[in-house]
């Protein structure tokens, strides 16, 4: 039979082998280094926003109207008036670092004992987290030097440095934690040192080269400063076990008696072409979160489609190569009681699949059902999902210092942190009826050239009151006049953003399920098949939605993985989790399928094919899920309360999907549907699939069944 495209790529690479490696090397150096050179462009605030609030900021941007990065500084003491010897002496430290500007006298409070100073930073408020730090080291040295008050500082500049410092703390420690985990993992499944270094080298030279191409494509479509750890999550996850796939089933081919050359061409064909099937649907998948409407899922797609893109070309072009320069030597750095392990099947895992397949294979009715009810019982929790987008305290835990610093600020002034700002354009601006109009707010700062005027108001009830802006107090004040105002600010932001996720979530699932469904009938000729994908894939998310809500929005066991209950889930994580789980859980679903419809094809009863098809993907099943899950919860260890949630979400997903639902619920429901697994809808057959399988030929010996 004609070989496949995978199988295709493989011989290729075996045969050119050096060219195959040098260009791989090369290609992974050229795009770190001229990305590197690039640098990446994050989006702006109106790119980053949607509706009016990205309006507004965006007719500022166009107008050069750039708002510079504000600062606040809180001089608490415990009593009225106290703090003015510590407040003057800050304010002139504040101006002695020559990086500020426009700094107000103190304000005091209600009560007297805290006092606000504001002050600008000076140059680019995009870069102002730059030049922040010696008016930090300022502002605490005042401190030092007036012990008995308390002072707290927030703003833009001083935000933005310690997230930025957080956030690359925090990718570190994702970075130096999950790859030892997933050597580890590796050594354990093949037992040996050189066979665990390649996935985990692969993989980590497709995150350098997709974070190059990364930084190049964000001068075209700007990025979410997290972008880069997302890429890193899914990719290093995905790579690795693309490249297992294709290793364990090449070991088990050699195991049967295979030589080499046979070996390699028939991981080829199969592992090969499930690696290309399971990457081309993960990134359609993401291709869905264009659809959204909002930048930030558009840098999540595209940097998820790159890294995804490039460990697939590595795991069909170069692994191959490598496997077959390398032949027995992958075997070296042996761990004797691993590679025991390893050279048995993994007895242990052997022993797993079959006491579960055992109960499946003799009541798969029972078993379906009672794995039905465990996926809804966990999801169960969704039902009650609130989503929002999260505050700096639900982000960052109550007791991070930047919440202490807003929060405190907040209570003795409020809406001073997050105030509406409010752009009113006209086409003369200085027309009597607009400056009339204008007259009714205070402090208004007029650009004429630019017809653009702008002014602040506080927001002490948050959205209640912005609705009351938005919908009665600005439409009352510039009716008649010509004058339009829009609102923006961190409220206005955060709920035109939830109103955008809220219309871009239906043609986002639309789009993911059909095409989903059309890859899984073109790959497997069965619109059972197809139809099964998706609701096994739905089960999971919902499992996963479920675990979420339980742990993050009602604190259910939140403080074993050192988090809290904050009320809510981050506004973006369900749909981001959703296209990221349809994707990833064809990782399994492809490779059980295509090695059960393999045993199929050989001449197996429908029963037979299934038990066989898990029997020899179990152990590589485990073990790439093992790595996924390990990978993921790093990312549930961090500090940002978002990252814990896609972290725990993708794991828990992922946990499911590789136990309870391929291990029982798959094959449950394929022995109920029997036959009609393989019915080919008329007229499809003689459309051309997306591959041809090539025949898996015997073999001279014993051919172990691998668990």
């Amino acid at each position: 039979m004609r070989r496949n495209l995978a199988a295709r790529i493989g011989v290729w690479s075996t045969h050119h082998r050096k060219t195959a490696i040098l260009g791989w090397l090369l290609f992974v150096v050229l795009a770190t280094g001229i990305g590197g050179a690039t640098g990446m462009v994050e989006m702006t605030d109106a790119e980053n926003g949607a509706g009016e609030s990205a309006r507004a900021e965006q007719i500022l941007l166009d107008a050069g109207l750039d708002k510079p990065a504000g600062e606040l500084v809180m001089v608490s003491a415990p009593a009225a008036g106290e703090w003015k010897p510590a407040a003057e002496a800050l304010a002139t430290a504040v101006r002695e670092t020559g990086e500020t500007r426009n700094i107000t006298p103190p304000v005091p409070s209600g009560n007297g004992e805290d006092a606000l100073i504001a002050f600008e930073m000076k140059g680019d408020a995009a870069t102002s987290s730059e030049r922040i730090q010696p008016v930090l080291d300022a502002v605490a040295a005042v401190g030092a030097d007036h012990p008995d008050v308390e002072i707290h500082q927030f703003g833009e500049a001083s935000a933005g440095k310690w997230l930025g410092d957080l956030l690359a703390e925090d990718f570190r420690k994702a970075e130096f934690t999950a790859v030892p985990l997933a050597l580890g993992i590796l050594l354990v499944a093949f037992g040996a040192i050189v066979a665990a270094l390649l996935p985990v080298g692969l993989a980590l030279t497709a995150c350098m080269a997709a974070f190059g191409l990364l930084s190049i494509a964000s001068h075209q479509l700007h990025l979410f400063q997290t972008t880069y750890s997302v890429m890193f999550l899914m990719g290093f996850a995905v790579g690795v076990d693309y490249c297992l796939f294709y290793l364990r089933r090449e070991r088990d081919e050699r195991a049967a008696g295979r030589d080499a050359e046979t070996a390699l061409r028939i991981a080829a064909a199969t592992s090969g072409r499930a690696v290309l099937v399971s990457g081309l649907t993960v990134m359609v998948a993401m291709g869905g979160m264009f659809l959204s409407g909002l930048l930030l899922f558009k840098g999540f797609a595209l940097a998820t489609i790159i890294v995804v893109f490039i460990a697939m070309l590595g795991s069909v072009t170069v692994l191959p190569a490598l496997l077959s320069w390398l032949g027995d030597r992958i075997d070296a750095g042996r761990i004797p009681l691993l590679n025991r392990r390893a050279e048995h099947g993994s007895p242990q895992s052997g022993r797993i699949t079959g006491r579960v397949l055992g109960p499946v294979l003799a009541r798969p009715r029972t078993c379906a059902v009672t794995a039905v009810v465990l996926l809804l019982a966990l999801a169960a929790p969704a039902l009650g999902m609130k989503t929002e987008s999260l505050g700096l305290e639900q982000q960052f835990g109550s007791d991070a210092q930047l919440s202490i610093a807003h929060s405190r600020i907040t209570d003795s002034f409020p809406g001073g942190p997050a105030p509406a700002l409010v752009v009113v354009t006209a086409p003369d601006i200085t027309a009597p009826e607009v400056g009339e109009a204008l007259g009714g707010f205070e402090n208004v700062t007029v650009h004429r050239d630019e017809n653009v005027a702008e002014f602040e108001l506080p927001l002490p009830r948050g959205a209640a009151d912005l609705t009351d802006l938005r919908d009665k107090r600005l439409p009352a004040a510039f009716d008649g006049t010509g004058a339009k105002a829009h609102v923006t600010g961190e409220t206005a932001g955060s709920v035109d953003f939830n109103d955008q996720l809220r219309r871009g979530i239906v043609p986002v699932f639309v789009f993911i399920t059909a095409v989903t469904f059309l890859l899984m009938l073109f790959c497997f000729r069965s619109y059972v098949i197809a139809v099964t994908s998706i609701v096994l894939n739905l089960l999971s998310v919902a499992a996963s939605y479920g675990v979420m809500t339980a742990v993050f929005q009602h604190g259910w066991g939140a403080s074993l993985i050192g988090s809290e209950g904050i009320g809510a889930i981050e506004a973006w994580m369900p749909l981001f989790v959703l296209v990221v789980l349809f994707g990833l859980s064809m990782d399994y679903h492809v490779f059980v399928v295509s090695r059960i419809r393999e045993a199929r094809g050989s001449g197996l009863d429908n029963r037979s094919a299934i038990e066989t098809g898990l029997r020899r993907t179990a152990g590589a099943v485990t073990g790439a899920a093992a790595i996924m899950v390990a990978v993921f919860a790093v990312f549930g260890t961090l500090s940002m309360q978002d990252m814990q949630q896609m972290g725990v979400g993708l794991a828990v997903a992922v946990l499911l999907d590789a136990t309870l639902v391929r291990m029982v619920l798959l094959p449950s429901v394929m022995l109920l549907l029997g036959e009609r697994n393989w019915r080919t809808p008329r007229g499809l057959s003689r459309l051309p699939g997306l591959e041809r399988e090539e025949a898996v030929g015997p073999v001279t010996g014993r051919d172990t069944v691998r668990a």
